[in-house]
Parts: structure tokens; C-alpha cells; sequence
């Protein structure tokens, strides 16, 4: 358990009056335990915490979960919560409205009747949102295992081989190196399908004088890396080697806007003003970054609407791209922290033009 997470959840129990915690989302689990199985929840008090699995990790949870109170439940959990009466009447108790179906909700009242229920929005994602240093470290580490990858890939993109053989390499080489294993599905889009943001690895095969837009991570130790490099097979149409450099010059002025205070929206602006004078701008269409840290996407948003002011212990992406329907795309991305003042790239594979 780290305590520090802990407290701050009880602050805002304390702030909105709530006597209990109910959490069951396995990532925000994870998060205050430690527990990296399929099935637990949590029950945090103001002054204790239970976690509840089942039979299957009798051996596993002692070796993962500590400062919780164990309980192995025989059968649900709720059910397990109402034998030990654990859930009193009239207790105010607070549970994460994005993680209940509607039925299980309808359980939850239905099992504790006398109980008041109250739908909470976001808490551990903002609380997650400020890494501390483990967190870091981990995420750094999660990230120099995807670069090693991005290192161990580069010669195998050849003409002949296809997105999806490249695909899984990339999957092979981040178990390889220790990670828990990808992030999410890797994206290789080459020639064309590079103008498309999220293109699934195809059985397309890579061509001599194509692009190839190459977006994967990894997980470590439940936290998350995620890389996008785009290489150049041969010597590909002179115009996407022009946008190749208008985004790399627009990511790097994005980087030396970042600093604790600003306004994300600000920072989004600078890149995406850039390419739109470039001439490219109806050709960037996502925003610049998200963050990044127990999910592969975090509420953290690098873009245009975004509300969000960059604070010490963020980490994010910053990733802009140029994409010409029919032609092909380019990304650069890389993860970066908040810390000390100051910003740091966690992700340190070379992105200068790059042709194989």
C-alpha cells in the first residue's frame, strides 16, 4: 500500500463527509495496493482498509498487498462486506461512478439498503495524476524498455516484411526485456495507412520509399511508456520528408513551451500554430498530448479545449503529427515528466530524420 495515496483519498473522504471508500476499477486496486490480479475491490475506512479477493489468489495477495486487511471471500463480495457487517446502516459511502454497471450498482443498494450511496467523479484519477518519485522510476523504466526495442526493430524494417510481423516483434521484445508486456495494441502503419492516427498493424508489406509510423509502450510494474517514431524506408516523396521536419520542429518548440503553471491548451497552441503556418494545419488532427501513468491514457489533456494547467508531477505525451490522406503520416511522440521544477523526456530514442 503507499500511504501516500491512501491519505489523500481519506482528505477527500474527510472534505465530502463520507465514512467508506468502495473501490473495484482493478487499475485504481492496483494503485492502492499493489494487487496485480483479475478479481479484488477495496473498502477503505477512515481509519482501515480491507481488501477482497477470492480462493484463486489466496497465495498471491500476502505477497502483493500490504497495510490492507486480507479477506479471502467464499463467495461475492458484497456478500463477504455484509456477513462481516463491515457496511453499518447509515453510513455515507462513496464509490467510482465510471466503474459500476447499473446492475452492480442496483446489487451494491440492494445488499445494504440502509446504507447512503454517493457516485464520486475522478478522485483517484486526480489523485493518480501527480506522480511521486516510485511512480516515476517506474514509468522511466517502462520507457527505456520500449526504447530498447525501438532499438532492437529498426533492422527489421525491410521491404517484404509486414505490419503485422513487426507488430509482433515489438510484443516479443517488451516481455523479453521485462515488461509485463505492451501498453496497447502496437501500431505499425506504413505508406499510405500512416495517414491513419490509429491504424491496426495489417498484413501489408513494408515498401521501399515508404514512411513508417511506429506507435508502441509497454507496462511496468502497472505503469505505462508510449513511443511513436516515424522511419523512412529508403528514400521516400520529397513532401514527406518536408513534414517529417515541420513536425519535429513543431514537437521541439512544444517541449521548450512546458513549465509548471502554464496552461496546457497554451502548450498545444504553440505546435499546433506552428504546423498551421507550416501550411499543414487542417493535417494535425488529434490533440498534442494526454497523460500518462497508470492508464495509457490519463485525463491530463494537451489540446486546444483542454481546462488543465500543467502541475510538478505530471507526466504526459507530446506527440504531433502531420497526416496527407492517401500519402501517409508522420508522429513523433515522447513521454515527459514534471518534476523539480522542471521537465524531463523519459523516452530517449533518436528522432532526427531517419532512413533504413
Amino acid at each position: 500500500m503507499h500511504r501516500t495515496h491512501l491519505e489523500q483519498l481519506r482528505q477527500y473522504m474527510r472534505k465530502h463527509h463520507l465514512d467508506a471508500f468502495y473501490v473495484t476499477d482493478l487499475v485504481h486496486v492496483r494503485y492502492l495496493t499493489g494487487f496485480s490480479g483479475s478479481h479484488g475491490a477495496c473498502l477503505i475506512f477512515r481509519n482501515a482498509q480491507y481488501f477482497f479477493t477470492d480462493k484463486r489468489y489466496k497465495e498471491q495477495a500476502p505477497l502483493e498487498v500490504q497495510n490492507f486487511k486480507i479477506v479471502i471471500a467464499p463467495n461475492q463480495i458484497l456478500h463477504t462486506i455484509a456477513e462481516k457487517k463491515l457496511l453499518r446502516p447509515s453510513l455515507r459511502v462513496g464509490y467510482e461512478g465510471s466503474a459500476l454497471t447499473v446492475e452492480e450498482f442496483a446489487a451494491l443498494k440492494k445488499t445494504f439498503p440502509h446504507c447512503s450511496f454517493r457516485k464520486t467523479t475522478a478522485v483517484l484519477e486526480t489523485i493518480s495524476a501527480h506522480k511521486q518519485p516510485y511512480e516515476l522510476e517506474y514509468i522511466r523504466k517502462a520507457a527505456s524498455i520500449t526504447d530498447e526495442v525501438f532499438k532492437k526493430i529498426l533492422p527489421q524494417l525491410k521491404p517484404g516484411v509486414t505490419e503485422c510481423d513487426i507488430a509482433a516483434e515489438i510484443s516479443y521484445w517488451h516481455r523479453r526485456l521485462g515488461a509485463e508486456g505492451d501498453a496497447f495494441e502496437p501500431i505499425v502503419a506504413s505508406g499510405p495507412r500512416g495517414a491513419l492516427p490509429h491504424a491496426r498493424a495489417s498484413e501489408k508489406k513494408l515498401r521501399s520509399g515508404e514512411m513508417v509510423v511506429l506507435d508502441f509502450g509497454c507496462r511496468y510494474r502497472g505503469y505505462h511508456s508510449d513511443l511513436t517514431r516515424t522511419v523512412a524506408l529508403g528514400n521516400p516523396p520529397r513532401e514527406m520528408k518536408k513534414i517529417y521536419s515541420i513536425v519535429l520542429d513543431a514537437q521541439a518548440r512544444a517541449l521548450e513551451a512546458l513549465a509548471i503553471g502554464r496552461e496546457a491548451k497554451a502548450v498545444d497552441a504553440v505546435a499546433r500554430s506552428y504546423i498551421r503556418a507550416a501550411g499543414y494545419g487542417k493535417y494535425f488532427i488529434h490533440s498534442l498530448g494526454h497523460g500518462l501513468g497508470i492508464r495509457i491514457h490519463e485525463p491530463l489533456r494537451l489540446s486546444k479545449l483542454s481546462t488543465d494547467v500543467l502541475q510538478e508531477g505530471h507526466v504526459f505525451t507530446v506527440e504531433p503529427g502531420i497526416y496527407l490522406p492517401n500519402q501517409g503520416g508522420v508522429r513523433i511522440e515522447d513521454d515527459v515528466a514534471l518534476h523539480n521544477g522542471s521537465f524531463e523526456v523519459l523516452t530517449q530514442s533518436p528522432k532526427e530524420y531517419l532512413s533504413v
